[in-house]
C-alpha cells in the first residue's frame, strides 16, 4: 500500500539570506514542511495548495516541482510525498492568518543552512539541499509556461460545421472545469489560446473564474501550423521573454512545431521530455519552468493529467 501525499516548500530571500518556512507539529513534537494526504479526487498540485492554506494559512502558487520522496510509515506503508518549491511574497506573508491548532504548533522562518541542523528528517533534509543547489544555480525561482491541450471535442466526423467551429463535447466540458482548480495551483496571469471554439471553450471556465482575459493568437490553430509553422515557431518564441507566468492553448497538430520550439530553450537534460509533450492527451498539460536570468532557460518540466 502507497500512501500519497504533497507539500510545499516556501522560501524568500531576507537580508541577504535565504530562508524556508518550517511547521512545528503539536502530535510529533516536530519540524518539518507543510504537507498531506490527497484527498478524493484530488491532484497532487491541488493537495500541496490546499495543505499549505490549511495548515499556514498561507495562499502559494506552486513554483517548480522538487524531488519525490518515499519513506516508510510507523504502520509499515510506503509513504510518496510529492514537493514543490514556492516563493513567497511579504504580501502573501502578511495576509497569512494562522492561528496555532491541533495539528501545527507553529510556524518559523529558518535560514538554509540552520535548517538542516533542525528539521526532524533525513527526508526533509535531502530537500533543504535540493533547494540549496538549485538557489546556487539561480534555478530555484523560475517562471510557468504551462503547454496545454484542449479537452475532448466533437470528433471531425460526428461534425459537418466550419472546423474552426468544432466544439468540445460534454465530457470536454467537464475536462475544462476541472481544469480549472488544477490550473489555479500555479495560477498563470497569460492566457494565449488558438480562438478555435474548442481551445476556447477549454480555456474559458479558468478565465471566467480567475477575471483574466483570453488572448487569441490564429498562429496556435491546426491550420496555421500546418500552412506557416514559422508563424506558429514566432508566436511560441513571443512567450519566452515575458515577465509574467503564461499559459498556452493548442491543438494536437500544432504540438510538435510547438514542443519543437520549446525544446530549443530548454537545457539538455530535459528536451527529450519537452519534446514527448506532443503527446499530450486532451485536457492534459505540462508545466515548463523558464529560468529568470538573463538568458532564460526552461529548466524543469513537469506533466498534469487532470482527473474527470
Amino acid at each position: 500500500m502507497t500512501i500519497y501525499a504533497a507539500g510545499v516548500v516556501c522560501w524568500r530571500e531576507r537580508k541577504g539570506q535565504l530562508e524556508v518556512l518550517l511547521v512545528h507539529r503539536t502530535q510529533y513534537k516536530d519540524w518539518s514542511f507543510p504537507k498531506g494526504k490527497v484527498d478524493p479526487g484530488e491532484t497532487l498540485p491541488e493537495t500541496a495548495v490546499r495543505e499549505m492554506l490549511e495548515e499556514t494559512g498561507v495562499k502559494v502558487r506552486l513554483g517548480r516541482k522538487l524531488s519525490t520522496l518515499n519513506y516508510q510509515v510507523p504502520s509499515g506503508a510506503n509513504k510518496e510525498v510529492h514537493y514543490w518549491a514556492s516563493k513567497l511574497k511579504e504580501k502573501a506573508w502578511k495576509e497569512a492568518k494562522f492561528q496555532p491548532n491541533k495539528e501545527i504548533q507553529k510556524l518559523a522562518w529558518v535560514e538554509v543552512n540552520e535548517a538542516l541542523d533542525t528539521v526532524t528528517y533525513v527526508h526533509d533534509r535531502q530537500l533543504l539541499v535540493e533547494i540549496i543547489e538549485l538557489h546556487k544555480k539561480q534555478e530555484l525561482e523560475t517562471r510557468a509556461l504551462i503547454l496545454l491541450r484542449h479537452a475532448k471535442a466533437t470528433p471531425r466526423d460526428q461534425w459537418d460545421g466550419e472546423e474552426a467551429k468544432r466544439p468540445l463535447l460534454p465530457e470536454g466540458k467537464k475536462q475544462a472545469k476541472r481544469l480549472v482548480k488544477v490550473l489555479a495551483a500555479y495560477s498563470p496571469k497569460r492566457l494565449v489560446t488558438s480562438p478555435w471554439t474548442r481551445c476556447h471553450q477549454t480555456v474559458e471556465p479558468y478565465a471566467n473564474a480567475t477575471k483574466k482575459r483570453l488572448i487569441n493568437r490564429s498562429q496556435l490553430t491546426e491550420l496555421a501550423s500546418a500552412l506557416s509553422p514559422r508563424k506558429t515557431t514566432h508566436a511560441v518564441e513571443d512567450l519566452f521573454d515575458a515577465s509574467r507566468s503564461a499559459l498556452l492553448c493548442s491543438h494536437r497538430p500544432a504540438l510538435p512545431t510547438i514542443t519543437k520550439t520549446l525544446a530549443t530553450r530548454a537545457v539538455a537534460d530535459i528536451k527529450n521530455e519537452v519534446l514527448a509533450a506532443n503527446t499530450l492527451q486532451p485536457g492534459e498539460f505540462v508545466v515548463l519552468r523558464l529560468s529568470m536570468g538573463k538568458k532564460p532557460k526552461f529548466v524543469a518540466i513537469e506533466r498534469v493529467t487532470p482527473t474527470s
